[in-house]
């Protein structure tokens, strides 16, 4: 595994060499597929120039400085020193953790990114990380705690993931927006047993286990499809619009039809598992679908 940075976790006396790997793609927030823009009569890319309307014309890196605006058109000028002054120069390479709390304590609402915290290298220095993992999964504990990087100080959560440690990076509580708003309108409403009992019928005709495989993007798969198309000079032809049904007002109705909806679409695949238990290998088959 392509590591991005190297260390350790550092707790009490002990010292855990770790390294640091991404654990989604670099394009994980975008599309896999990005686009340039071009100039349509002869399809050059665009360059983006910065331009001063003051001066009217264009300015070079080294005439530009980063600006705070205190006012409408009054800025405070911080210069890259400044900014340098302020950055942690902490060399340690270290992961230091304040504490270990319950991992479901931790709201997934603090999350920024994840990692994969890998193991060094030589057998003997795995040992501890092992240790760690193991001690973390029986108790159900997560390490709480942060490190610098590029100059940076991130706080971290480190947490059992399967057989490996995962790191994510957490957001500041101040960068987390409060949910009190929400909390009071959700108080004023009142909810009748008839309507919560429907409600727990239709969650309960969905359970299903947590499968990522399902996680696919159609956007993804018509662009690719769309773009192969292009190139291979083929007519694009928009899709009929689909009609779609007229929203349900009644709550009542809508849950007593989502219901019905739900124990339909279960009907076939009910059907075709009971025919298939005729015969062992078409029993084999139903069941890996």
């Amino acid at each position: 595994m392509r590591t991005i940075w190297n260390g350790s976790i550092s707790f009490g006396l002990v010292n855990i060499p770790v390294g640091m790997a991404l654990a989604t793609k670099p394009a994980a927030r975008e599309s896999d597929v990005s686009f340039r823009m071009l100039h349509r009569e002869c399809l050059t890319p665009i360059k983006n120039k910065r331009w001063c309307p003051e001066h009217d014309r264009e300015v070079s890196n080294d005439e530009i400085v980063k600006g705070w605006e205190v006012a409408k058109g009054q800025f405070v000028v911080v210069e890259e020193a400044d900014l340098e002054a302020l950055s942690t120069a902490d060399d340690s390479r270290t992961i230091a953790i304040t504490r270990f709390v319950e991992l479901s304590e931790v709201d997934p609402i603090y999350f920024d990114r994840t990692y994969f915290l890998a193991p060094a290298e030589a057998a003997a220095q795995r040992r501890p990380y092992v240790l760690l993992l193991e001690a973390m999964k029986e108790s159900g504990m997560a390490a709480v705690g942060k490190f610098v990087r590029q100059g940076a100080e991130h706080f971290c959560l480190i947490r059992p993931k399967g057989d490996a440690l995962a790191l994510e990076t957490l957001f500041l509580a101040e960068d987390v927006r409060s949910q009190a708003e929400i909390e009071e309108a959700v108080q004023e409403v009142e909810v009748k047993e008839a309507e919560l009992e429907l409600a727990r019928q239709v969650i309960a005709s969905l359970v299903a286990d947590f499968d990522p495989e399902e996680l696919t993007s159609d956007y993804r798969r018509d662009l690719r499809a769309l773009l192969e198309a292009k190139l291979a000079g083929e007519e694009i032809v928009a899709p009929e619009p689909v009609e779609e049904k007229a929203p349900v007002v009644d709550l009542m109705e809508a849950l007593r039809a989502s219901v019905a909806d739900v124990q339909k679409s279960k009907k076939p695949a009910a059907k075709k598992t009971k025919a298939a238990s005729s015969d062992g290998s078409r029993k084999r088959v139903a069941t890996r679908k």
